[in-house]
């Protein structure tokens, strides 16, 4: 700085209770101190007007609507994870800007073991005033030739060695190793810096040097470094304030709320740079024209104005200034100034924290005034402490109101009633006074009541801070190779894609022909879809899970009309003899009948069996096999019409007309036929999974007939069971299916279908976990316990209306202790898994429609898919990718998709009305 002249503090520039030099008369003494130490004094009030004028600033910050006239940048910084105190490793630091004109180089060992860390060998260099006033060129060739000195003294072979690069300078990051000085602060003017990449500098210094293969890892703010050095204790340090030279915070935000990184998941370490917060209307009432005229001299003046009211670099230049101020009015020394006390900067932090020492202070005043050439009495001694006393409890109280501004954005942004939090603190200001972190503890209390705040000191945040952001990038680097590698088996390619719909046609093919196929290809002796004639009473069975339905449905003009109830089966009875589980559902249909009045009529019944049958007739169904966690002995091989007759003789007194039986997803396409005349297909995608579609008589092999048209149960759960999926299986997939009930059936099933989804994830999980990628590489209980993850966690996981947060909620009712960086991977790991399977089940689709089209010679197809199942319709994403990957596959069909509306039910009583309609109409 220039020498500030005492004639530059012009009370037009602040007000004018502070009198004009000269004017006083001795009597005034005490009055005109009372005045001028009281500009220092900030109301709540304008504590509170700054909080909101600040936050309102990084919020306009965030959304990149930057305004001129408040200063703050709100600057990524692209750490994307807080330590989790397992990171190790060796890296060299390279610290500037931190503590002034000087350059440390640090090597440093983080041995990834709790409470055990070894001490950092380091060494400091003064940086020549020459340099810090001179060309860019020569402030890094400095620093390289700094660092090789280091280096060489330290005896460091030449292998691969990460940097991390501490700048402490206003930047604006567009990447973790890529960085632009903003403007220089606190002293420094080097030319030819300003708008350029900071790290390219130094590794083209470095490159100029030779000596050493040093990788640049990441530059990082020194506010960065002192969050990052925080041990994790019961949760990670989240915010951290620095107040050293000058004075800055930073803050994890989340990262959707940053516009210029077009993220929608995760958090990012936002540098606020609140330093340069100008807002006239918070700031104006509470500058005093000792801030004025300290602005005026400095080398940037205008900029920096908050900074310069709180950074270490100006606290004992204001206090100089006011020393001055009452030397001049002869309030102070007898009116006597030395040329000493006159000269800007002879007044430095250190005295100014050494003068307000509560034991010590007094003797220290003498001291430090007499070196400066004064004679200081016993009350000029008191004075002293007073001023130095006002001067810092103003910056302690307004970096409380900064640091409230941001408790309140992130109470904010994470929507949480009550925050609470744990912020690192660094800097000599904050270290060393005596009274400013106390004064600032009291403060947040008060203007952020709302918060729990915890202050946690940092340990060299300039040097393990630097290396721990270098180290955590390292882990993320791993953990994402890691991650993908795990992952890269569900990422399916359009050429995958494309075997798999070829495979599945050649196995329709071989299936009609009665060929040796995985895919059944069973009639289901359903010869059309609804014409809207159909008319009646019917009742509905609907058994395909572990709630069974009774469903009454009235078919009529105006519409179909339904009441059902649902029951449920007892895993004893889903798993006892056929006998019982028959028994149990007539007993059920009675229930029914009885509640509805029904007791002694004789309705058409359909009856939805979802479950793999070869049908010999709309009323035969052999059971091939069970599926879906059901294994009633005696049932395998046996028409379930029967058996259900059986049951029913056997209750006596209930009359009940089978008419058809009908699975699930013919059901769901007879549904959707009613009101599409299009829908030719039906899927399901729930517990289970299969597709049926209309297909030409001519091509079912064993079914009497040329003409006309057949529904086709395809039971593509099935499909692969030959083996012909096996390049897409993963070892996960081999895992569920050797647990299953069933292993080496339901393979496509297997892969898509609801019941497994969430296993496939569970054992995902634990694999990361075993590699370290997870949970800190901690195996928890909870994960070892089969079907916990439910598949409904991943529809409410990968939920776009889910914020991380809740996410992490989700995971932690299951009992799993994580981070945030643990739940964006389970995020990932549901999303390449529900992937799959919708581009597997697209696939089937695109393999049936190309069939239907060129079963009719058809240029282009317009038909219409009905579809029902839980996985379907409630997973956020799953319906958009099925439909994605048929457009894909199938681009000359255009397919619509529609969600039935109680297909299982409603749909077999369609097809029992559709029978009936067909019966009368062959009776005429």
């Amino acid at each position: 700085m220039d020498s500030i002249e005492p004639s530059s503090l012009q009370s037009g520039e602040r007000t004018p209770s502070c009198p004009q030099k000269g004017l006083l008369q001795p009597s005034d003494s005490s009055e005109l101190v009372q005045e001028c130490l009281q500009q220092f004094k900030v109301t709540k009030a304008q504590l509170q007007q700054i909080q909101a004028s600040l936050l309102g600033s990084m919020e306009q910050a965030l959304m990149g609507e930057v305004s001129p006239t408040s200063g703050v940048q709100m600057l990524p910084t692209y750490v994307e994870s807080t330590p989790h105190g397992n990171e190790q490793g060796n890296f060299v630091v390279l610290e500037l800007g931190a503590s002034g004109a000087s350059l440390r180089v640090l090597w440093v060992t983080l041995t990834g073991i709790k409470g055990q860390k070894v001490e950092p060998k380091s060494q400091d260099f003064v940086i020549p005033q020459e340099v810090v006033l001179g060309t860019g060129q020569q402030l890094f060739d400095f620093a390289a030739h700094c660092l090789f000195e280091f280096l060489d003294a330290h005896c460091v072979g030449n292998q691969g060695l990460q940097l991390g690069f501490s700048f402490s300078f206003p930047c604006h990051q567009t990447g973790l190793d890529r960085s632009t000085l903003i403007s220089w602060t606190k002293g420094f003017r080097c030319s030819g810096v300003e708008g350029q990449d900071v790290v390219q500098l130094l590794r083209d210094a470095i490159q100029r040097q030779g000596a050493y293969n040093i990788d640049v890892v990441a530059v990082v703010n020194d506010t960065v470094g002192t969050m990052m050095a925080c041990e994790p204790g019961a949760g990670p340090c989240e915010i951290s304030l620095l107040v050293d030279t000058g004075t800055n915070a930073c803050y994890m935000e989340e990262a959707r709320h940053v516009a210029v990184l077009d993220e929608d998941r995760g958090r990012t370490c936002i540098s606020v740079e609140w330093g340069s917060f100008s807002h006239d209307g918070a700031l104006g009432p509470v500058l005093t024209s000792f801030d004025h005229a300290l602005d005026h001299a400095s080398l940037n003046p205008g900029a920096q104005r908050f900074e310069k009211m709180i950074g270490g670099l100006y606290l004992g230049e204001l206090v100089r200034l006011v020393l001055v101020y009452l030397a001049q009015n002869r309030v102070l020394f007898g009116g006597y100034t030395s040329p000493a006390l006159l000269s800007q900067g002879s007044i430095l932090l250190e005295h100014v924290i050494e003068m307000e020492d509560p034991s010590t202070g007094l003797a220290y005043v003498h001291t430090i005034l007499q070196d400066l050439g004064l004679s200081p009495k016993a009350s000029d001694a008191e004075l002293v402490q007073c001023v130095c006393a006002a001067v810092c409890s103003r910056a302690a109280q307004l970096c409380a109101a900064a640091l409230a501004a941001v408790l309140s954005r992130l109470q904010r942004s994470r929507e949480q009633q009550k925050l609470q939090i744990a912020v690192a603190t660094g800097g000599r200001v904050l270290e060393r006074h005596p009274r400013f972190h106390s004064i600032l503890q009291e403060m947040v209390k008060l203007l952020a009541s709302e918060c729990d705040v915890s202050f946690i000191p940092s340990v060299d945040g300039g040097g393990r801070g630097v290396a721990m952001v270098t180290a955590v990038a390292a882990r993320l680097a791993n953990h994402r190779r890691l991650l993908e590698e795990t992952l890269a088996p569900f990422r399916l390619s359009h050429e995958q894609l494309a075997a798999v719909q070829t495979q599945m046609r050649e196995a329709m093919d071989k299936g009609l022909r009665r060929e040796p196929s995985s895919l059944r290809m069973l009639p289901t002796y359903v010869r059309a879809t609804p014409d809207g004639s159909e008319r009646g009473d019917f009742l509905a069975l609907d058994l395909g899970g572990t709630n069974f339905r009774v469903l009454l449905v009235r078919v009529a003009e105006g519409g179909v009309q339904i009441i059902n109830q649902v029951y449920s089966i007892p895993e004893c009875v889903a798993q006892g003899s056929g006998q019982q589980l028959f028994d149990h559902i007539v007993d059920c249909i009675v229930d029914f009948q009885e509640k509805q009045g029904l007791r002694g009529q004789s309705l058409p019944l359909g009856f939805t069996f979802s479950f793999p049958c070869k049908q010999l007739g709309l009323d035969q169904g052999i059971l091939l096999n069970w599926t879906k966690g059901f294994n009633a002995s005696d049932c395998e091989g046996q028409d379930v019409v029967f058996l259900l007759r059986e049951a029913i003789r056997r209750r006596q007194a209930v009359e009940l007309n089978v008419v058809a039986i009908v699975n699930d997803t013919v059901g769901t396409m007879m549904s959707c036929g009613y009101e599409d005349p299009q829908c030719e297909m039906g899927l399901i995608v729930g517990t289970g999974t299969n597709a049926c579609y209309m297909e030409e008589l001519r091509n079912v092999a064993g079914v009497a007939g040329d003409s006309g048209h057949m529904c086709i149960n395809m039971e593509w759960g099935a499909f692969g069971d030959d083996g012909s999926l096996g390049m897409l299986s993963t070892c996960f997939d081999s895992r569920v299916d050797q647990a299953s009930i069933n292993p080496g059936k339901q393979r496509f099933e297997k892969m898509i279908s609801g019941m497994y989804l969430g296993e496939i994830v569970r054992h995902i999980l634990l694999n990361l976990t075993s590699l370290g990628v997870l949970f800190r590489g901690q195996q928890t209980q909870c994960l070892q316990t089969r079907d916990i993850f439910k598949t409904k966690f991943l529809s409410e996981i990968e939920s776009d209306s889910l914020a991380l947060r809740q996410v992490r909620a989700i995971l932690e009712d299951l009992g799993l202790t994580l981070t945030l960086d643990d739940a964006l991977i389970v995020l990932e790991v549901c999303q390449a898994v529900s992937r799959r399977a919708a581009q597997l089940c697209g696939a089937g689709v695109a393999a049936v429609v190309e069939k239907i089209r060129e079963n009719r010679d058809l240029d282009e197809l317009t038909v219409s898919v009905g579809v029902d199942g839980t996985l379907y319709k409630m997973h956020p994403h799953f319906a958009r990718l099925v439909a994605a990957t048929v457009r894909e596959l199938a681009p000359r069909c255009v397919v619509t998709f529609l969600q039935s509306e109680d297909g299982s039910g409603k749909g077999a009583a369609l097809v029992t009305a559709v029978a009936c309609r067909l019966a009368q109409m062959a009776r005429v």
